[in-house]
């Protein structure tokens, strides 16, 4: 029985190129995260496997946050996939920031696949102590 579903066929042939189909060409995953916030800032971890620190990009303009990403992973040498579920590589995450944090302050740290951002508070943001005079 031959199946005459077109987008099977394209899946097929896409496959046999070593290509995911058209379709999927500009899909992209969104990472999870995880926010923490502390008193002075906030901690962000962003899930992204397989991403080496040159296929990342990061960018904070006015009150957004932009992390973009590409994978490398690849099958290992001398092997060919026969089948592949999950074959796409790129990441892409907007985040609107609050104006009590510093965006001229952000620190990143990229390890075993997983993105560390850390954003502090502003000055004016902080918490401070007022002191009391007796009078």
């Amino acid at each position: 029985m031959q199946n005459d579903d077109p987008s099977t066929e394209l899946a097929r042939q896409s496959q046999q190129r070593g290509r995911q189909p058209a379709r999927y060409a500009n899909a992209t995953l969104t990472p999870p995260v995880d926010v923490i916030e502390d008193s002075t800032g906030i901690t962000l971890y962003a899930d992204l496997p397989g991403v080496p620190k040159e296929n990342l990009k990061l960018q904070v303009e006015a009150d957004t946050l932009t992390i973009e990403a590409d994978s490398a992973l690849a099958a290992p040498e001398g092997l060919q996939s026969s089948h592949t579920e999950v074959g796409l590589g790129r990441f892409h995450r907007v985040f609107s920031l609050s104006k009590e944090l510093d965006t001229e302050n952000v620190t990143a740290e990229l390890a075993q696949g997983v993105l560390k951002l850390r954003i502090p508070k502003a000055a004016h943001a902080q918490p401070r102590r007022i002191n009391v005079k007796v009078a």
